[in-house]
């Protein structure tokens, strides 16, 4: 008998007060009639990591290989992904060309771990555009990043 793949949904949204400054990320998942919302914040951080950290934990909370259609509205996210840049960096040893290393690489192995074990389709969304599930991703970052006792981001370097 053929195990069938779960189809997820996934929408994504990172925050900064201040760039750098604490940061929170916001992830609906959607499956069928399930849902599941995913938030968490850092003290010190960039909105660039926190747009990567929500497509992460988005992945990491799947049970299950999965097929999965995850949607950003950070065109540096899916453009790294689906353009192949993540993979061209990781193969430079995290050089962007001769002279600058890659941003986050620490970020960017574990994305390409999770893109390994699911079939991941990185879809970009124009942010603020009035889409129902970004909108509730954005607040759920912006909400995660005014906490108190954030945790650090421990891959987060200056």
């Amino acid at each position: 008998m053929l195990e069938t793949v779960p189809e997820i949904t996934i929408y994504t949204d990172g925050a900064c007060i201040g760039n750098p400054g604490p940061g929170g990320y916001g992830v609906v998942l959607l499956s069928g009639e399930h849902r599941l919302e995913l938030s968490g914040g850092y003290q010190l951080t960039t909105n660039n990591r926190m747009e990567i950290i929500a497509a992460i934990k988005g992945l990491e909370s799947l049970k299950q290989n999965s097929l999965v259609n995850l949607y950003s509205d950070s065109q540096y996210l899916v453009d790294a992904m689906m353009k192949g840049w993540a993979k061209k960096w990781q193969q430079q040893h995290w050089m962007r060309n001769k002279k600058e290393m890659a941003k986050n690489p620490d970020l960017w192995e574990q994305m390409l771990k999770l893109c390994n074990y699911h079939k991941v389709t990185f879809l970009w969304i124009r942010g603020h555009s009035g889409n129902k599930e970004n909108e509730r991703c954005d607040r759920l970052a912006v909400l995660a990043a005014s906490q108190r006792q954030l945790e650090a981001d421990i891959g987060y370097v200056k």
